[in-house]
């Protein structure tokens, strides 16, 4: 099995100098604001991590194993985290970060150049659209939104303040899965036209919740930040509520966003023209909003597809993979995932095996490994450099709002016309009330 080598032919330097984002015609530039809040490339960012569960570990780690930065903060609504954090830091570096519980005093602090952003769905948009308005470049976890109004909103802040926004769909910085872009770009497989993404696990019952006071650990006025108010129930902190509408995004967004931009990515697309949804709550009959199975197929001009299949409950396996993506053409097939890029020919002869030369987690809730880092890394460049991003939040947005519209659909039971253009659905004002949601008083984004 061969690893991929740090040298590399001039081919390929040429292509990563240009990005693979730009090599398959979704090019992102700078504006002039933007270059004005460049950053000199040895100066050192300083970073504060809102959200120290999960995800917030790794982006812990990835933040203190990337060169010339500083972690100043950490900010989180359970003090339980925070001591967790505080310790995992203070091993980590031998010093000990500052603390703060409410993020809005957070972005008051001149001296944070960067945050992280690893809370609940429901709070993505909403601070990372607070963070540029405040100055600060933003590196927010998947999904960008927790519905498509504050996707819009966010790309239009980006734009206005002109700060670095990355979102954390980390296989778009892997070395494999670039140099599997080059090889398309040069027709290794042909035209391609299909993308197959799936992600299974094996999920247990969340079962029913109850009403009970909320823990003294928990800050929940501001756990639940812009969502309308609701009594704390005992099953929805600290993962489970991904599995409720009102701060979750389902599995689709959790975990289909990474393949589906992996797929969006190798055809090309943008927007679709079509989007179907199928599935349920199968597995188990428990307090479970979202779906444990979903199929959702996305069509697109040119004759492309995408279908991303979700089993949560189910962990059977895919070319021996929980998750990963399929990429087919016209004269083969690549497979795709964190760690591995392969491809075949028609006849199902190899052309192709490369690894990561370092492993990354795939199914388990943090997701720590090396494409942390690089992702993170990348985002660094373009705040000291304003060197192109791998993921600017305009081409993230595009891959999470695949993942709504397969939640509408799925939720209004029907197929839904979309305007490539802009990605509206059309003819529909039922499934266009779901575009956006009601806010908390005082707490709707403002950039």
């Amino acid at each position: 099995m061969k690893k991929l080598k740090k040298s590399t032919t001039n081919a390929r330097r040429d292509f990563l100098k240009k990005s693979a984002i730009g090599g398959m015609g979704l090019a992102f530039s700078f504006s002039a604001k933007s270059y004005a809040n460049i950053l000199g490339a040895n100066d050192r960012v300083n970073f504060a991590v809102i959200g120290i569960n999960g995800r917030g570990q790794a982006l812990t780690h990835a933040i203190a194993d990337s060169k010339n930065t500083s972690l100043g903060y950490l900010c989180d609504v359970d003090t339980r985290a925070m001591e967790k954090g505080i310790q995992l830091f203070s091993e980590r570096t031998g010093k000990k970060p500052k603390t703060e519980e409410d993020f809005r005093k957070l972005l008051e602090i001149k001296d944070v150049d960067a945050i992280a952003i690893a809370t609940p769905d429901h709070l993505h948009a909403p601070m990372a659209i607070a963070g540029v308005a405040a100055g600060k470049h933003v590196y927010v976890e998947k999904p960008c939104c927790h519905n498509p109004q504050e996707g819009e909103w966010l790309v239009e802040a980006q734009k206005k303040h002109g700060k670095v926004v990355q979102m954390g769909n980390q296989q778009r910085s892997a070395p494999t899965s670039i140099q599997a872009m080059l090889d398309i770009q040069e027709g290794l497989i042909g035209e391609v036209y299909f993308g197959k993404a799936w992600y299974s696990n094996k999920r247990g019952t969340i079962g029913t919740g109850k009403k009970v006071a909320t823990p003294e650990w928990l800050n929940w006025d501001l756990w639940q930040g812009p969502a309308p108010r609701r009594d704390f129930q005992d099953i929805w902190v600290h993962y489970n509520w991904h599995w409720f509408w009102h701060w979750g995004t389902g599995e689709i967004n959790n975990n289909g966003t990474h393949e589906i931009d992996i797929c969006r990515w190798a055809l090309g697309v943008k927007y679709p023209t079509k989007v179907t949804s199928n599935g349920g709550r199968y597995h188990f009959d428990d307090d479970w909003e979202f779906y444990d199975t979903q199929v959702a197929n996305f069509e697109f001009e040119g004759g492309k597809m995408i279908t991303w299949e979700g089993k949560s409950c189910n962990p059977s396996k895919y070319h021996n993979r929980g998750r990963g993506a399929t990429i087919h053409g016209t004269k083969g097939t690549i497979l795709l995932d964190r760690n591995i890029y392969i491809a075949w020919d028609l006849d199902g002869n190899k052309l192709k095996e490369i690894t990561e030369n370092d492993a990354s987690a795939t199914t388990d809730t943090v997701g720590r490994g090396s494409l942390d880092v690089k992702h993170m890394s990348n985002f660094l460049d373009a705040i000291r450099e304003g060197k192109q991003q791998n993921s600017p939040i305009d081409e993230g947005y595009k891959s999470n709002l695949l993942c709504h519209l397969g939640n509408i659909s799925q939720k209004v039971g029907r197929n839904l016309l979309i305007d490539p253009n802009t990605g509206k659905i059309l003819g529909d004002g039922e499934a266009m009330q779901m575009w956006g949601r009601t806010y908390e008083k005082g707490w709707e984004p403002r950039y």
